[in-house]
């Protein structure tokens, strides 16, 4: 009997010495193994469980249409779609836990999209050789992607590459056993938002939230946290979302690395989840620290917040354009939107004869917030800071109202 049984997934022509490896290592540890082949031109010595025909099938093609594209790239594509396909469909069935991915590039470019079929809870560990590579991109990261470097490993077992295919063998197995699972027993609340120094509406929300019954989670917009918030609203996990902190659109469309994606800002209203959404930090751009500022974003003040992050700050007509392009994200919600515009200021640092306070810019991006807010969306403005009592306390009488008007459970479970 086995307690956990994990996806062992790669190119088994290839690799079948290292994915058999990381096999054994699990299950020698007591955990149960369901092997898939990814490859497309060659074949393992033994089969399978899932074999390169299943793959490519589950993606509406062949493998003999991957080789007849006569191009790598297309080919690994189609057999990442069809890992992806099943590894959602294992995972729904109830027949794996945990799935443990090994590649280079090409395999490191198909487990992305094999991890980022998995819901947030499940194991997920990818063995590369590009591990952690600025060449991977932040919005194809699962949010709660595990990776580790396969060093030593690129052609045959060696003590070396050892070392870290049995770290990764054992922690997706550990992994698997010891997770807790988000739970659904009380409705969720999904809020984005920066640390207390900057915006601290949280710590007088979440309290105020868990008395009426709800469970609160508090999403850190800085790229990561962002794509992990939205996976979460696409899988339909929250009853209603806080995008209080809203920075990583604007991230994205300068093109910072700290980016959720193109997306963000978009999954709750494909849902229907009823959002609150506000302004913190809208004015500024989060940079890598230890990176050059780029020459577009050098001539405006900045806050080196620490070694890791940088934030300069959006003149009037990049505020405008944020603005405009917010209002478009949320005019394709399909559920109700109230958009809470506090008229003072979006971060600590903004207020009157703060640091990077400009009532210029904060004055066009509120203009341009009022010309072009949906008709769907109800707008709220507030005369105070988004660090005032009174934004938190217009946001619970939002939430108080939804749960008057049926739009919220009326009678979640309070707490105590």
């Amino acid at each position: 009997m086995t307690d956990r049984t994990i996806l062992v997934a790669g190119t088994w022509d290839t690799k079948e010495d290292e994915l058999g490896y990381m096999a054994e290592v699990i299950r020698a540890q007591g955990g149960g193994v369901v092997t898939m082949d990814v490859s497309v031109l060659g074949d393992p010595s033994r089969p399978a469980d899932i074999s390169k025909h299943a793959v490519a099938e589950a993606a509406g093609s062949s493998v003999e249409a991957a080789i007849a594209s006569e191009d790598e790239n297309a080919a690994m594509q189609i057999m990442a779609r069809g890992a992806a396909v099943l590894a959602a469909r294992l995972h729904a069935e109830g027949r794996i836990h945990g799935a443990i991915v090994l590649g280079g590039t090409m395999g490191t470019d198909l487990a992305l999209d094999l991890c980022a079929a998995l819901p947030v809870g499940v194991p997920k560990y990818v063995v590369s050789t590009v591990a952690f590579s600025p060449m991977i991109p932040p919005e194809r990261l699962a949010p709660d992607i595990q990776m580790i470097l396969w060093a030593g490993g690129l052609y045959g077992l060696n003590s070396v590459c050892k070392a870290s295919l049995s770290q990764a063998a054992g922690a997706v197995l550990g992994a698997a056993r010891a997770v807790e699972p988000p739970r659904r027993d009380r409705p969720l609340i999904g809020m984005t938002s920066f640390g207390k120094t900057v915006l601290r509406y949280m710590v007088a929300l979440k309290p105020a939230l868990e008395e009426r019954g709800f469970e609160v989670a508090v999403f850190h917009a800085t790229g990561m946290g962002g794509r992990a918030f939205e996976s979460l609203a696409a899988e339909g996990a929250f009853a209603a979302v806080m995008d209080f902190a809203p920075q990583e659109v604007g991230n994205h469309l300068h093109g910072s690395a700290i980016s959720a994606g193109p997306d963000r800002m978009t999954a709750a209203g494909r849902a229907g989840i009823p959002q609150i959404i506000s302004i913190g930090c809208y004015d500024l751009v989060d940079l890598v620290g230890w990176q050059p500022i780029p020459p577009a974003l050098s001539d405006r003040p900045a806050h080196a917040h620490n070694r890791l992050l940088t934030s300069v700050v959006l003149t009037p007509a990049e505020r405008e354009a944020l603005a405009t392009e917010i209002c478009a994200r949320l005019a394709r919600a399909r559920g109700p939107v109230t958009f809470l515009l506090p008229t003072q200021g979006g971060n600590e640092w903004d207020r009157p004869g703060g640091p990077l306070a400009d009532p210029q810019g904060l004055a066009a991006f509120c203009a341009a917030i009022r010309a072009h807010c949906p008709a769907q969306v109800t707008l709220v403005e507030i005369d105070a800071h988004i660090n005032d009592s009174i934004f938190a306390e217009t946001a619970l009488a939002v939430v108080d109202r939804w749960s008057a008007e049926g739009v919220l459970p009326s009678e979640p479970a309070r707490r105590g």
